[in-house]
Order: structure tokens, then sequence, then C-alpha cells
């Protein structure tokens, strides 16, 4: 079984390393340190970082020989939050973050797991929620995930 200890960020994979397949993940699947993962292909490589980190569409795992694994987010079930007004919208963001919820903020939307309490504590702030799939990257992750790594995109993790 291959290992995986080095992640690249998306758009920053070296051009002489091959793309030996793909490996779909959810958000929890796409912030780990270690575990078994099947690629699409049906290969077995087992992930092994020395901490863990958040994962986004578009990475890339290196494995062993060199090669390079795709990271593909899955969809998965989430709560998408829009409001008609832009200063409510800021407004609902303001809640979530008091109440430290995991959040993928967009444009015009935010994205949260879902959850039934702050559901209706949503639709009591006047926000519209929707329950769609959909890939989900939250902003804390993305910030760790940036500032993890090293020179062109590199998270050399030997």
């Amino acid at each position: 079984m291959q290992r995986a200890s080095v992640v690249y960020r998306a758009g920053h994979w070296p051009a002489d390393k091959g793309l030996a397949g793909w490996v779909v993940l959810d958000f929890q699947a796409r912030h780990r340190r270690r575990i078994l993962l099947t690629t699409h292909q049906g290969q077995d490589i087992l992930l092994d970082l020395p901490r863990t980190i958040a994962m986004a569409d578009g990475d890339a795992l290196q494995l062993d020989d060199g090669s390079l694994i795709r990271v593909v987010a899955a969809s998965e079930l989430v709560l998408e939050v829009t409001h008609e007004d832009p200063g409510e919208l800021m407004r609902v963001a303001w809640h979530l973050g008091n109440r430290h919820v995991t959040a993928e903020i967009r444009e015009r939307l935010i994205r949260i797991r879902p959850d039934h309490v702050i559901g209706e504590m949503l639709l009591g702030l006047g926000a519209e929620v929707a329950v769609v799939r959909a890939a989900f990257q939250p902003e804390g992750s993305v910030q760790a995930h940036r500032g993890q790594s090293g020179k062109h995109g590199e998270h050399q993790l030997e």
C-alpha cells in the first residue's frame, strides 16, 4: 500500500508528476491527519500527515512513488442560508460566528452543516434556509489550509 505524506494546493502541482487517480471525500474526510483512503480507481492509500490539515477540492496528494492523487470534494447535505437584504445576511453571519458554527461564506449565501436548532434560529432572523447537496469547504478550514502551505503551494510533511 502506498503512503501519501505531501499535499499540494490546487493549482500548484508539480508539472513533472503524473496523476494516478482521484479520491472523492466529504469535508470531514478532507480534514484529517491519518486515514486509509480508497481512490476511485480502487487503490488503497494511507494518508499519513504529521498534523491535521483541511484539504480542499483540487488539492493533490503525492504518493511514495511520486505520482499524484487528486482530491475531489464530495457533495454532501448542507444548509444554504440566504437573505434578501445583504446587510441582514451579514447579521446572520455574525450570529453563526458567535455560536462558533463552521460556515462556508459565499457572495450571497452561507453554507453550514445541517442543524435543526441553528436552522430555526436562522428562520427567526428572517433568513431563508434550504437543504441542498453541495461540496462544503468552510471558511476557517480554507484559512488554515492556506496558512500551512509552503512555497509554491506545497505542504511538505515528511
